[in-house]
Formats: structure tokens, sequence, C-alpha cells
């Protein structure tokens, strides 16, 4: 499926690409999900992807909740701007570098849960319209759930079946 562009198409593509990914992890032995990636990437194992990814999650919705309080959100994070990114993921990857896979799996389920429940409460126009939320600036909220869910979700995906082969 192409990017979404509409509610619809937006919980439909994330919720599968959430799925594809936990089967792909699931297919492997529990040796192989933890085991370590080749070298040459910042995220060494499954745990640290999906760390990864729950951690976006979480900023998402700070963001969010900030956001829709007609507050200025810090984004990506306090103390990073989009240009330090790379930063901010080393910075990520060592906060979760002693957490387990399966706890690791649990909070990110629980994250994508609460993002699927922000994409649900919002109409069509609420999530494509550009510049609904004095927030999202140019681009619109769904512009962000996309990149925080479906996209990212696809990120892992590419990643893990690259790293496993």
């Amino acid at each position: 499926m192409a990017r979404p562009k509409t509610k619809k198409e937006l919980k439909e593509l994330s919720k599968q690409n959430f799925a594809k990914l936990n089967h792909l992890i699931d297919s492997y032995s529990a040796e192989e999900q933890n085991a370590e990636f080749p070298e040459g990437t910042m995220n060494r194992n499954i745990r640290d992807v999906l760390a990864h990814l729950h951690h976006w999650h979480l900023m998402m919705l700070d963001w969010y909740e900030v956001g829709m309080k007609g507050e200025k959100p810090e984004m990506p994070a306090k103390g990073h701007t989009w240009k330090t990114t790379p930063e901010l993921n080393k910075e990520i990857w060592t906060k979760y570098r002693n957490v387990e896979l399966n706890k690791i799996r649990e909070d990110l389920s629980l994250s994508y849960l609460k993002l699927q429940e922000i994409i649900t409460q919002h109409s069509n126009e609420e999530l494509f319209e550009k510049k609904r939320f004095k927030w999202t600036g140019s681009t619109s909220l769904g512009a962000y759930l996309i990149s925080a869910t479906s996209s990212h979700y696809d990120w892992a995906l590419k990643l893990i079946k690259k790293a496993k082969k």
C-alpha cells in the first residue's frame, strides 16, 4: 500500500505493518531473536530496533499531548533538533540496551495501542488537513502518525530482514 492518505488507510497500514513486524520476529527462535546483528548498524539486535520504535511512539504521544493543549512540544526531544536525531537515537539505544526483549515487546504493544487510539478518535480531516493544528506546523497530524507508525514499522521490517540474511 502506498503512503496513507486517509484515516482508514493509516489504520490499516499501521495495523498491517505492526502485525508483519511481530510475525517476522515470532518466526525466529528465541536464540535468533536475541542474536546480535552483523557489524555496521547502531541497532545491534531486534530488541534495539523495537526499543527505538517504542521510544519514538512515546515521543509522538508526548508531542500530541503537549500540542493538543495548545502548547509547543519540544521536537524531536528536549535538547535536540531534527539535525541531531542521530545523537538522540544513540541516547535511546543507551537507555534501553539492558532491557529484556520481552519487556520491550510488551511496552511497544502498549504504546502502539495508544497511537491507534489517537488515530481512531480523529476524523479524516483532523488527521490529513495540513496546518489544522498549530503544533504540527505546515504538515498534518496524519503525517506525524505515519512516520511514528506504518513508515517506522516498515523501516524496522527491512532492517531486521537485512540483518538476518
